[in-house]
């Protein structure tokens, strides 16, 4: 009833950038989704937090890659972006999308997750 998809992964060189959306669709109305996050994971690692940002606008930038990624969302389009610039091989990974949702006729939030996009740093 409720879908994250993610786009605009793939493959690219050593400096490039990327930019990665992912909209929540299905039973939901621009006012209930909250947070939003980007998640990767790497072959052999634990998935980790690579940024967040709240209804508000507020963001937060794991260290790994403040100063080269950043957030941003449409709400009224229920959109998170994560734009990706001086990619490095070490940001290769799956990039997952998160949100808390609370669908319609629903009176609570839950997690919802996408299903990947592959984002390839390599020369």
């Amino acid at each position: 009833q409720v879908q994250l998809v993610e786009s605009g992964g793939g493959l690219v060189q050593p400096g490039e950038s990327l930019r990665l959306s992912c909209v929540a669709s299905g039973r939901i109305s621009s006012d209930s989704v909250n947070d939003m996050n980007w998640y990767r994971q790497s072959p052999g690692k634990q998935r980790e937090l690579v940024a967040g940002i709240t209804y508000g606008g507020n963001t937060n930038i794991a260290q790994s890659v403040s100063g080269r990624f950043s957030i941003a969302r449409d709400n009224a389009k229920n959109i998170v972006y994560l734009e990706m610039n001086i990619l490095k091989p070490e940001d290769t990974a799956v990039y997952y999308c998160n949100a808390n949702i609370r669908p319609v006729g629903s009176s609570s939030f839950r997690t919802y997750w996408g299903q990947g996009t592959q984002v390839t740093v390599s020369s």
